[in-house]
């Protein structure tokens, strides 16, 4: 009998254990982009949880809105965006949010499917790039680096098409939504895309006839509100992120397409 009430004891003090280890794990709404960075995320869940860290996972289709539901706070954190753009946003709309770990990097690509190389693409050709002034700006750049344009002097990573100085094909430029860069290849002579949407749309980054310097300035980070910054939860998530086994599922899913940073 006294063996029974032990027993029955113990097992009474673990389930009041696990009971207040549940109560213990705290519950966090992440935004994302539906793509890679989602899948990320649904990878660093489990890593999370098991640190007491319980992650909700909230898909966005565009650039504007994560940022807007995190600095309203119906988001905790975000994973979508580079440095340059979280920092236009601030200056552009006063966002009280900020980065507090860098993720994986996407080089952006330009793409054709009317041109299998940049060398066959014609004078007066149309290039569509995204409209918003970071992601358009970086695409002018790359074409820069690759002595295609040149741009004014001075105008940091937003440059727009008004900042062309030299443009000896006479291309012409279309501003679309980042979203729907790969749409417009039906349209357009090349377009650049970024590789959160070009691998969705079935585009190959190894296809693109142009591509971004994977060592530039435009590696992903994690963002939460200004006042969150210092809470543990932001530590335990950077950490469940910045895992070997997060790192090793970058590497074998996107095959170099997708570079992680730590």
């Amino acid at each position: 009998m006294k063996t029974r009430i032990v027993a029955a004891g113990v097992a009474a003090l673990l389930i009041t254990i696990g009971l207040a280890g549940k109560a213990l794990a705290e519950t966090i709404k992440i935004g994302a982009t539906a793509g890679h960075h989602a899948e990320i995320l649904e990878k660093v869940k489990p890593i999370a949880a098991k640190k007491g860290l319980d992650i909700v996972i909230v898909e966005f289709s565009d650039y504007v809105v994560p940022n807007t539901a995190l600095d309203a706070g119906e988001l905790n954190a975000n994973s979508f965006q580079h440095q340059p753009y979280l920092d236009n946003q601030k200056a552009d709309r006063g966002f009280r949010i900020e980065s507090v770990a860098t993720t994986v990097n996407f080089p952006m690509g330009i793409y054709s499917k009317k041109h299998k190389s940049w060398e066959t693409v014609p004078n007066g050709a149309t290039i569509s790039i995204p409209n918003d002034p970071t992601n358009g700006g970086r695409a002018l750049l790359l074409l820069q680096d690759r002595g295609i344009i040149k741009l004014k002097e001075g105008v940091g990573f937003k440059p727009s098409p008004i900042d062309i100085v030299d443009n000896p094909k006479k291309l012409r430029f279309l501003e679309v939504d980042a979203a729907q860069t790969p749409r417009s290849l039906e349209d357009v002579d090349a377009a650049a895309v970024n590789t959160n949407y070009a691998t969705p749309a079935g585009l190959d980054p190894k296809d693109a006839i142009l591509r971004e310097d994977p060592k530039g300035p435009y590696v992903n980070v994690i963002a939460v509100r200004s006042v969150d910054k210092d809470k543990p939860w932001v530590k335990t998530l950077v950490e469940a992120y910045h895992t070997p086994e997060v790192k090793a599922f970058v590497a074998e899913k996107w095959k170099g397409s997708v570079l992680s940073s730590w």
